[in-house]
């Protein structure tokens, strides 16, 4: 009962906010502030469509269309004014031209404009079978086979030495820290293209921190994972991180903008190669069966393929922002559980120091620093 009154007493507040409207007496004419966010722009045979995202103080209202500083007709779904954080779809028939520029421009009926630029215009391309058979190839090519190569080190690896077994798991250690440090670099990107109604930043920070804590709660209940398990974990903050990337991929085929070619391709097999050999490094002791193996590789690629597809049919980037924090939070739950693996041996931090372990987190780090300069464009 007395868990009523705090209840009752806000409703009091609001409804004599609302009743008496003190707030009259600042009001001096101004507009309200508006804002608009692009999330997602298709050119097809009709012309343009845009799909935007309103912000600001109040509900907005988009009165003319300019493209390339004409004014066009416009047809908006739904119509009238688009609430605060809600998302309309804008079609104009605009006769947009292969390989050139195009500017939009939405005014309001408060005379505020927003720009949008089409650096390149290219058709997009359409969600067929076809398409979404060719993504699965390629996510498969770039996310599951290079996990696969790193796993068939597992054999030769086997009958490795104390040395070669902490320098193993400190190049998983490498490897996670730069995921680390690219996710987060990516995720807060994606979070400055999203609307500023999902506060960003503030987004990417506190999900990471949930997917770490939750992630941690899950893994400690049952004692220290080791073994299969950690394996199943790296897989996953790798599988995540996966994802994200999936997504900015996927996207990029929905915008027309993707330039995949060989030697791109080859460097993000490349890149991620050394993915697989970390998710081997917790169960070089143990024999698990075959199926462990592919429930790891897909696990860890399989994402890709998965992030792909909603990138191309569904993309927008506070989701992407999204995806990439719960990968941070991920990749670095594993890194605590594998420098705890490290400690654990002695009971002490000497071991991390020691010149297997650094050279291990040294060499993961660089390979991954390296081989990323063959994928980013």
């Amino acid at each position: 009962m007395w868990l009523l009154v705090p209840v009752l007493m806000l409703g009091a507040a609001i409804w004599w906010l609302i009743a008496t409207d003190p707030l009259s007496a600042f009001r001096n004419g101004a507009p309200p502030v508006e804002s608009l966010t692009v999330e997602r722009t298709i050119l097809d045979k009709e012309g343009l469509r845009i799909l935007v995202r309103a912000g600001g103080s109040q509900s907005m209202r988009i009165a003319q269309i300019q493209v390339d500083a004409a004014y066009w007709e416009f047809v908006q779904t739904p119509p009238g004014p688009i609430a605060r954080g809600s998302t309309a779809w804008i079609a104009v028939p605009f006769p947009w031209i292969v390989g050139e520029g195009h500017s939009v421009t939405f005014v309001t009926n408060t005379g505020a404009t927003f720009d949008h630029p089409i650096p390149v215009a290219v058709a997009t391309p359409v969600a067929t079978s076809g398409n979404l058979v060719a993504q699965a190839v390629l996510g498969a090519f770039v996310g599951i086979l290079p996990v696969v190569i790193g796993l068939a080190f597992y054999p030769a690896l086997r009958n490795a030495g104390p040395a070669v077994m902490d320098f193993l798991l400190a190049l998983t250690v490498g490897l996670l820290g730069f995921l680390l440090v690219d996710t987060l670099e990516d995720a807060f990107e994606f979070a400055g293209e999203a609307a500023a109604i999902f506060q960003g930043p503030t987004m990417v920070v506190l999900t990471a921190g949930a997917s770490f804590l939750l992630l941690m709660a899950i893994a400690r209940r049952r004692g220290v994972p080791t073994g299969v398990s950690l394996a199943a974990y790296i897989a996953l903050g790798i599988g995540l991180h996966n994802l994200g990337e999936g997504l900015a991929i996927g996207a990029a085929f929905a915008a027309g903008a993707a330039g995949l070619g060989t030697f791109l391709v080859i460097g993000f097999t490349l890149h991620n190669i050394t993915e697989g050999i970390g998710i081997a490094a917790p169960i070089l002791k143990v024999r698990p069966p075959l199926h462990v193996f592919a429930g790891l590789a897909l696990l860890a690629g399989g994402p890709a393929v998965l992030g792909m597809w909603l990138g191309s049919l569904a993309y927008a980037p506070h989701w992407s922002a999204l995806a990439l924090s719960i990968g941070a939070g991920a990749i670095l739950q594993v890194i605590v559980e594998v420098v705890a693996l490290l400690v654990r041996s002695d009971r002490t931090w000497a071991r991390i120091a020691s010149l297997p372990v650094l050279s291990g987190i040294a060499f993961g780090v660089v390979f991954m620093y390296v081989t990323a300069m063959l994928v980013k464009i």
